[in-house]
């Protein structure tokens, strides 16, 4: 577990940068890290990057919400910003990364890391809170049958979305379309 990237001032962005940045923008529960969203950069510092690779989890550690991601497999070099700690899970550790971002996000560990939380204006969570996190870690075999639960509540948590949007512009259209006699009418009356 490390802080991101130290960037001395904000992220600017190269065109030509052979290392993708990733800010809080780019992140979220739901989605994953949005590698399309991220910027090119280039990195100016003598620090060596530790480099995001398939499987890392990036944990927000500053805001409102507290969470954690599986990056995903990046499409090139990619770094974080210091707001995320970068998790690597070691192979020999019997841990999916997946199960560990998932039980990151539910609420036994939300309230550990809310009643950690510091700071006046931002909160955020110091490593040694998260190095500290209460985990309950089953076999490899039942941490990825939850991942795959969690995974089909997500689908079905969309489809239930796309539903809704479609409902409502069902009857976006039908009000449309009652409205247009409505004012023809109307404009009669008044002759």
């Amino acid at each position: 577990m490390q802080a991101g990237y130290p960037f001395r001032t904000t992220v600017e962005e190269v065109p030509d940068g052979d290392v993708l940045a990733i800010q809080m923008k780019d992140v979220g529960p739901e989605v994953g890290v949005d590698w399309a969203s991220a910027i090119q950069t280039r990195l100016v510092g003598r620090k060596q990057p530790d480099w995001i690779q398939d499987g890392d989890i990036l944990f927000a550690a500053k805001g409102a919400r507290f969470y954690a991601v599986c990056a995903g497999a990046p499409p090139g070099h990619a770094v974080c910003v210091p707001a995320f700690f970068h998790l690597r899970v070691h192979a020999a550790a019997q841990v999916d990364p997946h199960f560990l971002a998932w039980q990151i996000n539910q609420p036994p560990c939300q309230r550990q890391l809310l009643q950690a939380a510091e700071g006046s204006s931002q909160l955020s969570i110091r490593r040694a809170v998260l190095e500290q996190l209460a985990l309950s870690i089953p076999a490899v075999e039942e941490q990825r049958r939850i991942v795959a639960l969690a995974e089909l509540a997500q689908r079905e948590r969309r489809a239930l979305q796309r539903l809704i949007s479609n409902r409502e512009q069902q009857l976006q259209a039908i009000a449309e379309d009652l409205s247009a006699p409505a004012i023809h009418t109307r404009m009669q009356d008044k002759k």
